[in-house]
């Protein structure tokens, strides 16, 4: 996948800092902290890794799908799809 070997460096702190908030949840469960705390870091992560995911996909539909196409509807499509894609990943 060569456009994640050039956005290689973000990607990598974004999961370098998904990693942190793990180790956060796994700190909070280890000293028994309130449940409404650790289901609060649960969902931070969830969020992290759906943004995480929606990144990926964006940049596979950039170039691998809209980079190739020269059809305007197809592009309109996959910035459409983008968009679609970004919204539910929230």
């Amino acid at each position: 996948m060569s456009h994640t070997s050039r956005e290689k460096t973000k990607l990598i702190a974004r999961v370098r800092r998904i990693k942190g908030q793990i180790e956060g949840i796994e700190r909070a469960l280890e000293t028994d902290a309130a449940c409404a705390e650790v289901l609060r870091q649960i969902a931070s992560v969830r969020g992290a890794v759906g943004g995480l995911t929606a990144e990926v996909m964006e940049d596979h539909l950039r170039e691998h799908v809209l980079a190739v196409s020269t059809d305007e509807a197809r592009r309109q499509g996959g910035e459409e799809m983008i968009e679609v894609i970004r919204t539910y990943m929230k």
